[in-house]
């Protein structure tokens, strides 16, 4: 079983049902039992940061990831929910994030357009990395305003062009993220969601 942390603001939906389509069971579930039991457990994120913080640590959760990811359960953190992994974030302020992986999110600087949207393709940083066996580059759909540094490089596994290098995957242990939706990402989304959830039966690490 998959869960799917629900702490009032995710795609909760499209990411269920995507995990439901590679034939596992998805729980969209707010319970600390859930949710440490699982297989595997899926933080998504749509909206603000400080709003995404708030709503975890109001609800415990914030505490609820943390332990799941200490306890070795595979995690893998969805767009906002990636970078909620990191230290803090200056989006509106600046904010505490759960801490996960030592970095900061930064907002988009330069005369572009932000909102970065839409497809690009990513560049595998770690190409021999487990999650990217048998798969080749291709385009994954984005949609975000700020983005992830890593302070290690080495949690750093694949990159996004958008005028500069873009954070696009992240992972250290059984701790990972994807800036961009893999369920809305065509055949390499679902096929890096499939890896997660592999990992997920293989048990927890």
């Amino acid at each position: 079983m998959i869960a799917i942390v629900d702490y009032g603001m995710g795609n909760l939906h499209s990411v269920s049902k995507a995990v439901e389509r590679l034939g596992r069971e998805a729980r969209v579930t707010s319970s600390r039992e859930e949710i440490l039991a699982a297989d595997g457990v899926i933080l998504p994120g749509v909206g603000a940061f400080g709003d995404a913080m708030r709503n975890l640590r109001e609800t415990g959760l914030d505490a609820v990831v943390r332990e799941s990811a200490a306890a070795g359960q595979p995690l893998l953190g969805i767009c906002l929910g990636m970078q909620l992994l990191f230290a803090e974030s200056e989006e509106h302020g600046t904010h505490e994030g759960l801490g996960l992986l030592p970095g900061r999110v930064v907002r988009f600087r330069g005369d572009y357009k932000v909102p970065h949207m839409g497809w690009n393709e990513l560049n595998f940083e770690q190409p021999s990395h487990p999650l990217f066996e048998g798969l080749a580059p291709g385009h994954v759909y984005f949609v975000h305003s700020y983005h992830a540094l890593p302070e290690r490089r080495e949690d750093l596994l694949a990159t996004a062009d958008y005028h500069q290098p873009v954070t696009a995957i992240v992972g250290r242990d059984n701790v990972s993220g994807m800036q961009f939706h893999p369920e809305k990402s065509g055949d390499l989304g679902v096929s890096l969601l499939r890896r997660f959830v592999e990992t997920a039966e293989g048990g927890k690490a």
